[in-house]
C-alpha cells in the first residue's frame, strides 16, 4: 500500500531516533555492567531492547507503506561519562522523543491515518514511561545520595 510522503518522513526519522536510542542505551549499560552495577545494566539494557521493538514497529509500517526504512542514520548520541550523567542524558533523550512522537502522532493524524497514530500513541506511551524511570533513579539519586544509589545497584 502507497503511503503518505509525510508520514513515510516522519517514520524514517523517528526510526533514526530510536536507533540512535538502543546504541547509546547499549553503550550505557555496557558501562554499568563493566563498573559492577548490575541492577543498573539490566534496567538500561531492558529500556534498549524496547527501543529494538519500537524500531522494528516502525520498520513494519515503513514497509507497509512500500517505503524505504533508512536504518544507516544515526543522531548525535550522548554518553555519559558517570551514572548521574548518563540517566540525564538518558532523560533528555526521551523527552525529545516524546515530543517527536506527538509531533508524528498529529502527521499521521493530518494524514486520516489512524493506525499509525495509533502504533505511535503506544510507542509514546512506552517512552513517557522511560522518562518516568528516568525521573525516579535522578530523585533516588537526590533522597539516598549517589554513593548509597550506587551501592544498592551493584550485584
Amino acid at each position: 500500500m502507497k503511503g503518505n510522503d509525510k508520514v513515510l518522513a516522519v517514520l524514517n526519522e523517528l526510526l533514526a531516533e530510536e536507533l540512535t536510542a538502543i546504541s547509546q542505551y547499549m553503550v550505557h549499560s555496557e558501562m554499568c555492567e563493566s563498573w559492577g552495577y548490575v541492577k543498573l545494566h539490566g534496567a538500561i539494557e531492558k529500556q534498549a531492547m524496547e527501543e529494538m521493538k519500537h524500531a522494528e514497529w516502525l520498520i513494519q509500517r515503513i514497509l507497509f507503506f512500500d517505503g524505504i526504512p533508512i536504518v544507516s542514520k544515526l543522531n548525535a548520541m550522548k554518553i555519559g561519562k558517570d551514572v548521574p550523567q548518563m540517566i540525564a542524558n538518558d532523560e533528555e533523550a526521551e523527552l525529545g522523543a516524546v515530543r517527536a512522537y506527538n509531533a508524528a502522532i498529529r502527521v499521521a493524524r493530518e494524514a486520516e491515518d489512524q493506525a499509525t497514530a495509533d502504533l505511535l500513541t503506544k510507542i509514546l506511551k512506552m517512552e513517557e514511561d522511560h522518562v518516568d524511570w528516568a525521573e525516579a533513579q535522578r530523585a533516588q539519586i537526590g533522597q539516598m545520595g549517589l554513593q548509597v544509589y550506587l551501592a544498592s545497584q551493584s550485584g
